[in-house]
């Protein structure tokens, strides 16, 4: 079973944070697959626009907002990750809650950094 993870709010713009993780856990050999507002590719990697019902998603990383993370909450259960990581600016104890109610593990980290440190 392969380790997936959900980049949750991607940005086709290389500059913003999203777009650099998709990036760096591609880099880094790991299984990615995207969502985002606009369709395109990172790193080979294509941005769904659709939410799709993935397989063995072993870590979510949200790059959205809290006030837009609401129509995400029951997909993010969904998917049954065993964590979620909560990147600076996405921190939202309404679906901390949530995620605790399901037995989901989460964490507040960036994913950039713990990529570069080795503790993804």
């Amino acid at each position: 079973m392969y380790k997936i993870t959900l980049v949750l709010g991607v940005s086709l713009n290389p500059d913003r944070y999203s777009n650099m993780a998709v990036k760096r856990l591609v880099n880094n050999g790991l299984e990615v697959v995207a969502y985002g507002l606009k369709e395109g590719e990172v790193s080979e990697i294509n941005i769904n626009t659709d939410l799709k019902h993935y397989q063995n998603i072993d870590t979510v990383t949200i790059y959205l907002n809290p006030k837009r993370q609401k129509d995400f909450y029951n997909y993010i259960v969904s998917l049954h990750p065993k964590r979620v990581i909560f990147n600076p600016g996405t921190e939202n104890t309404q679906l901390y809650q949530i995620l605790e109610k399901n037995n989901i593990a989460f964490e507040v980290a960036c994913t950039l950094t713990l990529l570069a440190t080795n503790q993804y």
